[in-house]
């Protein structure tokens, strides 16, 4: 049975604390909105690779775990209905007597008067590790979704970088045992991270790599080798924090200006060289650029103010402040 499609004001392409932010404020200028995203689920990059951490940099939050932000932002478009249409891939991009029709690869089509990018870093895909290719059992994860799940267990991380060291010393108070596996001496994580895990239980390996892993249907251990030197050590856990690659995908072949094949190129309203596509957060790209989740969100606001003038040119860019607007009853 073909789709009906979707007729909204604004399509927000990226469901991340950017995008989420969007369908808020797009709300808020009473504008009807649809947010798509190849990700099964909102939040984009946090819930995927970091919904426990606590993020240290958004204004008004001392700390706030990953998973608690996207809730909150939730929440705070909720009121306007957005349309979710979640697992789906932005694919083409039309223009259609004024306006942009938008399918996805999973058949999804959506109208729209105006588009805002909020892609972030476009579809990623975890690093594979090695050792895991010939292993058919469970065990292996690229990113932590519960901290709760690793209780108990003997985990090996595997990385040096950021992700690797924040799981070891989130998971180090509640697993049986954690060792880190890296194959170099240096690190590319924060020095002050790095040092409350050398000072912490975690076991850390390096100039090393997980060689093998073993285990029936389920995993009981892993070795790991240092130049001629094999140890084995339980495990029944892995994370593999090696990183991942990145593309902009189909987005390259919308007539956008891409710099580098990774980020848009905006002026200081987030538009686009397309008229009525705006990009917003980490995949755009302009002087002074700084890739914070506090920035996305005021260039999310920009990029809304913007598509509505360019919708209604009678409207102004500039709304009014939130407070301006009375209380509901």
């Amino acid at each position: 049975m073909k789709r009906m499609p979707h007729k909204v004001d604004v399509l927000v392409v990226g469901a991340g604390p950017t995008g989420l932010f969007a369908a808020y404020y797009a709300g808020f200028r009473g504008l009807s909105v649809a947010v798509l995203d190849s990700l099964p689920e909102p939040g984009g990059q946090i819930n995927a690779m970091y919904p426990e951490k606590e993020i240290l940099d958004v204004a008004g939050f001392p700390a706030v775990r990953g998973r608690e932000l996207v809730d909150r932002l939730l929440d705070q478009a909720a009121p306007y209905d957005p349309v979710y249409l979640l697992g789906h891939r932005a694919d083409d991009l039309t223009r259609v007597d004024g306006s942009f029709v938008v399918t996805s690869r999973e058949g999804a089509v959506v109208h729209a008067r105006s588009v805002v990018i909020t892609g972030g870093i476009g579809n990623f895909t975890p690093r594979p590790l090695p050792a895991a290719r010939s292993f058919d059992g469970g065990g292996i994860a690229y990113f932590v979704r519960r901290l709760e799940d690793y209780a108990g267990s003997d985990v090996v991380i595997v990385g040096g970088g950021d992700s690797a060291f924040d799981w070891a010393q989130a998971l180090h108070p509640i697993a049986g045992s954690v060792t880190l596996v890296h194959r170099r001496d240096t690190f590319r994580a924060h020095p002050g991270t790095v040092a409350a895990v050398r000072a912490s239980t975690v076991d850390i390996v390096t100039g090393a790599e997980v060689t093998r892993v073993h285990g029936n249907g389920s995993m009981d251990a892993v070795e790991i080798s240092a130049g001629d030197t094999v140890r084995t050590v339980p495990c029944q856990r892995i994370i593999a924090a090696l990183g991942f690659t990145a593309n902009l995908g189909p987005l390259l072949d919308w007539g956008i200006e891409i710099r580098n094949r990774r980020h848009i190129v905006v002026d200081s309203a987030m538009r686009t060289t397309v008229p009525g596509v705006f990009a917003a957060g980490d995949i755009n790209d302009y002087d002074g650029k700084v890739r914070l989740i506090a920035v996305g969100f005021g260039e999310a606001a920009t990029a809304v103010n913007n598509a509505a003038h360019h919708i209604d040119p009678t409207q102004p860019v500039f709304p009014g402040h939130s407070t301006d607007v009375p209380a509901a009853a």
